[in-house]
């Protein structure tokens, strides 16, 4: 039997409890892992918040979409983008839906090598935010020689933009609290503080000007600027502010309303991130760990928005 963290209701953290349920064995093009370590992010309390609806008929729900862990039974034709899949191997799950558990049986193509430069806890926080930072330099064309600004850059997504836009070869200025401005200093960014007067501290870190910018948080302030910064509307990309990329003629990436999810671009950017991340030029930054019994608290963590790295559940 496998734990696995469900909500039965919709509500808050307090919704959430552990069954055990049976892990079941992989069929045709599949595997089943025993979970290391479980990534915690934003969209899966959103989930069970009502945020997206409240069918009583997907409930109970289970909760997660990346995990970290090593394969303990293999189904035939077993395959992922890396090659034949084998007992014993360790890998990242990604997507894989129902990840808070202690076991798990996912689609083969689910799975790619986990990097040994790695801890447990930090393949399991890769891909998700990796995937969709790829995506957004991706789709704003961001290359050697362009100043982008990625507003929420100490975040999850933003981490991973602005190490990705920084090896890319191009100049990145990173909105923050002032309080992880070393931190992104240390990155390779430019760190500038919120509230009045972005726009124009902005504009004295680039004084040729801005070539794209990527809005993570989603906030009025972060649209607004990008809009006043950015000449190309086609390099300006959120994944949060579905309403307003609408109304602006912005790119809106991802799982909301009108937006691009870029589904096969991220899947394909998985060697590639863990590659990166294998050799060292892709950090993972994890702010705690908590056991997979205490995913409420986890969450309680995350939705205060103060965390400084990914959070993973332990089982």
């Amino acid at each position: 039997m496998a734990s696995v963290v469900i909500a039965a209701e919709y509500g808050g953290p307090e919704v959430l409890s552990v069954i055990d349920a049976p892990a079941g064995e992989p069929g045709p093009g599949e595997a089943r892992i025993a979970v290391r370590a479980a990534g915690v992010n934003p969209v899966d309390y959103k989930v069970y918040s009502g945020a997206f609806g409240r069918d009583p008929a997907s409930l109970p729900l289970r909760l997660g979409s990346e995990a970290a862990g090593v394969i303990t039974a293999a189904g035939p034709d077993a395959v992922g983008p890396a090659g034949a899949l084998h007992v014993g191997d360790e890998v990242i799950a990604y997507r894989a839906p129902g990840a808070y558990a202690s076991e798990l049986v996912v689609p083969a193509q689910a799975l790619v090598p986990k990097p040994a430069a790695l801890s447990w806890a930090e393949a399991s926080g890769l891909m998700l935010t990796g995937a969709t930072a790829w995506h957004c330099l991706v789709a704003t064309g961001v290359s050697d020689g362009d100043t982008v600004l990625i507003h929420g850059g100490a975040g999850g997504v933003g981490t991973m933009a602005v190490q990705l836009a920084v090896r890319a070869g191009a100049a990145v200025i990173a909105t923050s609290s002032p309080g992880r401005h070393r931190f992104l200093r240390d990155l390779g960014a430019a760190p500038v503080a919120y509230g009045p007067g972005l726009a124009e501290r902005a504009r004295e870190l680039a004084p040729g000007g801005v070539d794209a910018a990527l809005d993570l948080i989603g906030t009025d302030e972060a649209v607004d600027v990008c809009l006043g910064l950015v000449a190309d509307k086609a390099r300006i990309a959120t994944i949060a502010a579905f309403g307003r990329a609408g109304q602006a003629g912005i790119k809106a990436l991802g799982g909301g309303p009108g937006a691009d999810p870029g589904t096969e671009l991220r899947m394909a950017a998985r060697l590639d991130l863990a590659g990166l991340a294998d050799q060292g030029k892709l950090r993972v930054f994890i702010a705690g760990t908590f056991p997979l019994a205490k995913a409420g608290d986890a969450h309680r963590a995350i939705m205060t928005g103060h965390t400084s790295g990914k959070i993973a559940l332990i089982p």
